[in-house]
């Protein structure tokens, strides 16, 4: 009877000492998960100050609502044909190279780069309301010096914003060429996953993502035209401009941007649009990401599609064959 407690005594000690191992088991692990962290930021804020050098603006930047946006131009002609880059695209600029280069020899080319895109700064908190992007981009148009009519190729969320263009201002459109641009119906039925937004917001600025190989290659980078200094410029962007304060309000607030859109009717301006295979990014079938397109084509009097078999970012792929098509849909405008 006496031997008892000196067990249970026994047992106890064992398990407290095998609790305590766990505690500082567990201990060791956060401590060293802290430190990678901490030196991760380390080289992330160091990474950063050294890839300054590489990120002077390729085009002109100019006061919008107090803020600095960036507008890139190349080339001249009768026709001036302005990108709009979709969400979440970290350098515009970059990313529209392969195919603003093959028509820049006959017209004049515009990038506009909105807050939080690309070179240009954040906005500090201005509403992402469609009306006030798409004020945004004529202001900063008129401030570079570029007037209308334009020609407008956005690419993805980005037709949201040429649709508006044209409902509100018809006389500045001369035309769309859309780049996989969204359509207001595509936006009904989208998940909006921001929880998953903002963790990559969290992987970016903790540094996190640079342990990632390849992860700041973008399709412009795999698949397009830019030169080795370009890739470079194309990576440190990405670091700096994925997942922006911007484009997080711009994702949140999309839904409402398409109800807008939608509320004011289809404009009739002359459309061409490009329609990838729905992979990379649209979040729908092959089926169901054209069937939007098709059926929004169907209420527009002068328009018509070119199917693609590639991806989203379809000016990175297919930029040979879009150029051209962007050609002659142009030169029929004038006959």
């Amino acid at each position: 009877m006496r031997k008892k407690p000196r067990k249970i005594y026994r047992a106890y000690r064992g398990s407290r000492r095998g609790g305590n191992r766990a505690l500082v088991i567990a201990g060791i692990i956060l401590a060293a998960a802290a430190l990678l962290l901490l030196a991760c930021y380390v080289n992330h804020r160091l990474r950063l100050a050294k890839e300054e050098t590489l990120l002077a603006p390729p085009g002109t930047m100019v006061e919008v609502a107090g803020k600095q946006m960036h507008v890139y131009t190349e080339g001249s002609g009768a026709e001036t044909l302005v990108f709009l880059s979709g969400g979440g695209t970290c350098a515009p600029v970059l990313d529209f190279k392969s195919l603003y280069s093959l028509l820049s020899d006959d017209f004049r080319i515009a990038v506009v780069e909105k807050f939080g895109y690309g070179y240009s700064e954040d906005s500090g908190g201005r509403s992402r309301d469609i009306d006030t992007i798409l004020e945004d981009t004529r202001s900063a148009l008129l401030a570079a010096g570029i007037e209308g009519p334009y020609v407008l190729c956005p690419h993805s969320m980005s037709g949201l914003e040429a649709l508006r263009w044209a409902q509100k201002y018809p006389d500045e459109v001369t035309a769309i060429a859309g780049l996989d641009m969204a359509v207001p119906e595509a936006y009904e039925d989208m998940s909006i996953n921001l929880f998953t937004l903002r963790l990559g917001q969290l992987a970016v600025n903790a540094g996190i993502a640079r342990l990632i190989p390849g992860l700041a290659d973008g399709d412009a980078v795999r698949y397009g035209t830019l030169t080795e200094a370009e890739k470079t410029a194309y990576r440190a962007l990405f670091h700096r401009r994925t997942a922006s304060p911007d484009m997080l309000a711009e994702a949140a607030i999309v839904k409402e941007n398409a109800r807008t859109v939608t509320e004011s009717g289809t404009p009739q301006v002359p459309m061409l649009l490009f329609i990838s295979d729905g992979s990379g990014g649209t979040g729908f079938s092959e089926d169901v990401w054209r069937g939007f397109q098709r059926d929004y084509l169907s209420g527009v009097e002068n328009g018509r599609s070119v199917e693609l078999g590639c991806p989203h970012y379809v000016h990175d792929y297919e930029y040979r064959r879009i150029s051209t098509e962007i050609r002659n849909f142009i030169q029929s405008l004038s006959q």
